[in-house]
């Protein structure tokens, strides 16, 4: 791998992974327009990504996850792991009973109708904040919040479906406030990244090797947290203060392009 795809990797990973665009989404589209493998730098090239997206998260949030690590024992903990359940029964689920349905996924057969789902939530939300009177803080969330975010969550397993933009719908659905809705997705986007990098990090083991050299990890490193933070405090800007209409065009759009692409045989 060289400098540059590490850089454009990194990028994209560091700005579609918060954004409500879909990160997988979009290194799965580079890779059939262009031809690049996005993990030809190998499953340790696509863990430390992660990990330096998660690096991002962290420094953002490093007050709120001081509060959690000093009470564990505390309802918002709980609410996150319970969050995270649906999305790993699902992804079990897909991988063990629905293998070839879940190949299907992977392989982008179903990319532009999933960049379209990702529009649709994003139209649903601006209306539903837009008209919203109830509107709790993090602090008045119930288990039925947590499971609903967290089956939005498991939506957003499909790749060009927005993992920030369904939990963002999700929460906001559910009655919670703007910036409850973004600053819980946020940290729920921890226990995912580091669930996806354990998974991950298991092929890193044994494939043997890095498969990158250390300058493009360290390039593709920096980028995607950099992007990362800044996409973190943009969208939390936008949710509180604006609207979302923009990123639903941008994926309706892009979805409509995937699917006569994809129509013509030409990805």
């Amino acid at each position: 791998m060289n400098i540059w795809l590490a850089l454009l990797l990194g990028l994209v990973q560091g700005v579609c992974e918060f954004l409500p665009v879909s990160s997988s989404g979009h290194l799965l589209l580079i890779q059939k327009l262009t031809g690049a493998d996005p993990n030809q730098g190998g499953a340790f090239f696509t863990v430390m990504l992660h990990m330096a997206t998660l690096a991002a998260v962290c420094i953002v949030y490093r007050k709120t996850l001081w509060a959690l690590i000093r009470r564990p024992f505390q309802k918002t903990v709980g609410l996150l792991i319970l969050a995270t359940v649906p999305t790993v029964i699902v992804a079990l689920l897909l991988k063990q009973f629905f293998s070839s349905f879940y190949d299907k996924l992977e392989s982008g057969a179903f990319l532009g109708i999933c960049f379209s789902i990702t529009s649709a939530l994003l139209l649903c939300c601006d209306g539903v904040m837009a008209r919203a009177k109830s509107k709790r803080e993090m602090k008045e969330m119930t288990v039925r919040d947590a499971l609903v975010i967290g089956g939005m969550q498991a939506v957003g397993i499909l790749p060009g479906v927005s993992r920030s933009g369904a939990t963002i719908s999700g929460a906001v659905f559910s009655g919670l406030d703007r910036k409850a809705a973004a600053d819980f997705s946020f940290l729920l986007s921890i226990p995912a990244i580091l669930g996806g990098a354990v998974l991950e990090g298991k092929d890193a083991l044994s494939g043997g090797g890095l498969g990158v050299g250390f300058l493009p990890l360290l390039v593709g490193m920096a980028a995607a947290g950099v992007t990362g933070y800044f996409a973190i405090r943009l969208l939390i800007k936008l949710i509180t203060q604006k609207k979302l209409w923009g990123f639903a065009v941008y994926t309706a759009v892009l979805g409509v392009a995937v699917v006569v692409l994809q129509f013509l045989g030409k990805i």
